[in-house]
């Protein structure tokens, strides 16, 4: 499904340079949570410019995303060139067979969406994962913030406004409703949670129960 008008479109060419150096630590991190190398198949859910995908096709992984921007995937397929497969497609319906990869990510996109459909991803994520692969989760995280933490906050707030009035509305339900945690369904199980960002976000590790 392609989006007639694309939110992305004015910011996708500036996107890297402002907001990425900031999300890049979150990439090696989660590297260091799950590492995959040569033979493992790795999809990103809303890769935008295709940063952590990079990084994964750096590792030797077989790298697949989607995104609904057309603009933010024109950045990632100049950054990865041929390193990745990247269509344009809605993360509620993912164009993928059951049980293909080894890690299913999603960075920094679950707060964009309706708590309906943050509920629909996190289904599909489970779907294309295979039986022993795992969905990695960076997002903001809902709980008490150390001094760095309410830093950090501030400065997502005054982002979060910047990306628009649904944007902002979005981030507050995610947080509000507990964020990650609840929407894990009982099909599924946090393995590992890492807090960063002086509590304001976090990296989840999440399988499926045995």
């Amino acid at each position: 499904m392609v989006q007639e008008h694309d939110s992305y479109g004015t910011i996708a060419k500036y996107y890297d340079r402002v907001i990425e150096p900031l999300n890049a630590p979150l990439g090696r991190i989660g590297l260091e949570l799950f590492p995959v190398g040569n033979g493992d198949s790795v999809l990103d859910v809303g890769c935008g410019t295709g940063v952590h995908l990079e990084a994964y096709a750096e590792a030797g992984a077989e790298c697949h995303g989607v995104d609904l921007s057309p603009a933010m995937l024109d950045v990632a397929r100049a950054r990865l060139g041929g390193d990745a497969r990247l269509t344009i497609a809605s993360a509620r319906s993912l164009p993928h067979p059951d049980a293909t990869f080894d890690l299913v990510l999603a960075s920094l996109f679950l707060h964009e969406l309706d708590a309906d459909t943050r509920s629909q991803v996190l289904e599909e994520m489970a779907r294309v994962v295979r039986p022993d692969g795992r969905l990695l989760v960076i997002d903001y995280r809902a709980g008490d913030l150390r001094m760095k933490g309410r830093m950090w906050r501030v400065v997502t707030s005054i982002i979060e406004r910047l990306a628009g009035r649904d944007h902002f509305r979005e981030w507050r339900s995610y947080l509000a409703a507990g964020g990650l945690p609840p929407l894990v369904s009982h099909e599924l199980e946090i393995e590992r949670e890492k807090i960063v960002a002086g509590g304001n976000l976090a990296l989840w590790l999440v399988k499926r129960k045995r």
